[in-house]
């Protein structure tokens, strides 16, 4: 009973793809807009802050169909990649990679701009009237005393990325082996006749992954304060 069928393994696979590629192409600009938002003030902060966040706020079915607009063979973005790179976005696990990022993108950033501000500014001071270049303070300074937070946000966003569906299912659609990851298996089980036995495996796969994630995430993000001394 508690054994994998071949398709829930490809979902579960594909989902650990998708998580994987949605923070790594996701935490350099969250790292840089968590910075902005955290050290910066400038018009239209408030603005930007409240478009990162958007995400949270907004059904995800909104999010996958803006996706779809923009991202679609027929998407003013969509079709400048498709002339110009033959890259299709949608209906692939590219999109689904790309609808986890941006559903996972606020609890990246969030978590990194709380652990930046929480650094002393005077340390990063101290650096520059020492003759460092702003980029040097922020590489030796900044990052690793907000690794804390950079670890907890990049774990956290893996395990959102995990669990997304709603922006998903909009924007790639449910298509096995390509884009149906463990949230969409788990709808299909749901709507087959005798599938309850494979759509409990996949909630218990799914919760035993989401729950060591937020363990994870604690656990180290704790530890490494502590060698910091933070």
């Amino acid at each position: 009973m508690w054994s994998l069928t071949p398709l829930e393994t490809e979902a579960l696979s594909l989902s650990l793809k998708v998580s994987f590629w949605s923070v790594l192409c996701s935490l350099p600009p969250g790292v840089f807009i968590a910075w902005v938002l955290a050290r910066k003030e400038f018009p239209g902060k408030m603005l930007l802050n409240g478009v990162v966040h958007l995400p949270l706020v907004l059904p995800p079915v909104v999010v996958g169909y803006l996706l779809l607009l923009l991202l679609g063979r027929k998407g003013p973005l969509g079709a400048w990649l498709y002339e110009t790179f033959g890259v299709t976005v949608a209906f692939n696990w590219k999109g689904a990679a790309l609808a986890a990022a941006v559903m996972a993108f606020p609890l990246l950033v969030r978590a990194i701009r709380l652990s930046i501000e929480t650094i002393d500014q005077r340390l990063e001071s101290a650096a520059r009237t020492l003759g460092a270049t702003p980029v040097r303070v922020f590489f030796t300074i900044t990052l690793p005393l907000a690794a804390p937070g950079l670890l907890a946000g990049t774990i956290l966003s893996f395990a959102r990325s995990l669990g997304e569906f709603g922006a998903t299912i909009t924007f790639v659609s449910n298509i096995p082996g390509e884009t149906r990851t463990l949230p969409l298996a788990l709808f299909s089980m749901v709507q087959t006749p005798d599938g309850e036995t494979g759509a409990l495996r996949i909630m218990v796969v799914s919760i035993i992954l989401g729950l060591g994630a937020v363990l994870c995430s604690e656990f180290l993000a704790r530890r490494l304060s502590r060698r910091m001394g933070v």
